[in-house]
């Protein structure tokens, strides 16, 4: 795989450490008309996941969905105490308040969708090598028995919501999260994740998510992404 160059972002609560991502999710600190929270750039071409996911599913999943989050959370923000917070702060201020769900809820959209563009490369997938790959091994035997329960994990997701590979107590984990949720929210450190809402497999899959996922699994995870976010 061709080496990469990812940006470090650094985290709320010292537990979880430092994430990379290939555009960082940008607090800026200048007036309101210049947005606080930014759209990163898609870390690949809109038709660079094909055939796998297509340009039109990009197209409105990142063109729409996402930059709408990005919006959303401007809007709710913008005056607030939350204007000038990086963006996993808010997350984490604003996780189980219930006055603040929205904020919440756009906020946390904002870095799972980010999260999960990084997550994938067009020419991903397979089996990995190095400190993901031993660490796979150590955490389920092998690779069979982490890719099947990580499509456990994400068919299984009742509704809208994510399945993510986590770093905790020095193992990987698979968890899944309804909606909104993220990791971060709880000071688990993610790894990689697959959107499992259907708006990012319908256009392409319609119900088959099934299909989605073993996609994701044997040819988009980007596992030098993986590997990054395992050595810090």
């Amino acid at each position: 795989m061709q080496r990469r160059e990812f940006l470090k972002l650094t985290l709320g609560a010292g537990a979880i450490g430092t994430l990379y991502v290939a555009g960082m999710i940008k607090t800026s600190h200048a007036q309101s008309s210049n947005p606080a929270i930014t759209q990163p750039s898609l870390p690949f071409k809109k038709e660079g996941l094909e055939p796998y996911i297509s340009a039109k599913t990009i197209e409105f999943h990142y063109g729409k969905h996402h930059a709408g989050y990005v919006s959303k959370t401007n809007q709710l923000i913008t005056g607030t105490g939350y204007e000038k917070m990086p963006l996993v702060d808010i997350i984490q201020k604003t996780a189980g308040v219930a006055d603040k769900a929205a904020i919440f809820n756009n906020a946390a959209q904002v870095f799972n969708h980010t999260f999960y563009w990084n997550s994938m490369h067009p020419k991903g997938g397979g089996k990995p090598t190095g400190k993901i790959g031993q660490k796979i091994e150590e955490s389920y035997e092998n690779h069979q028995k982490f890719t099947e329960s990580f499509l456990d994990a994400a068919v299984s997701q009742f509704g809208s919501g994510w399945a993510w590979v986590v770093l905790d107590a020095g193992k990987l984990k698979i968890i899944k999260t309804t909606n909104a949720d993220t990791p971060v929210a709880h000071g688990i450190k993610p790894i990689l994740t697959i959107d499992v809402w259907e708006h990012a497999y319908y256009l392409d899959y319609q119900n088959r998510r099934a299909d989605y996922v073993r996609a994701f699994i044997e040819h988009l995870i980007n596992w030098e992404f993986a590997e990054q976010n395992l050595a810090d």
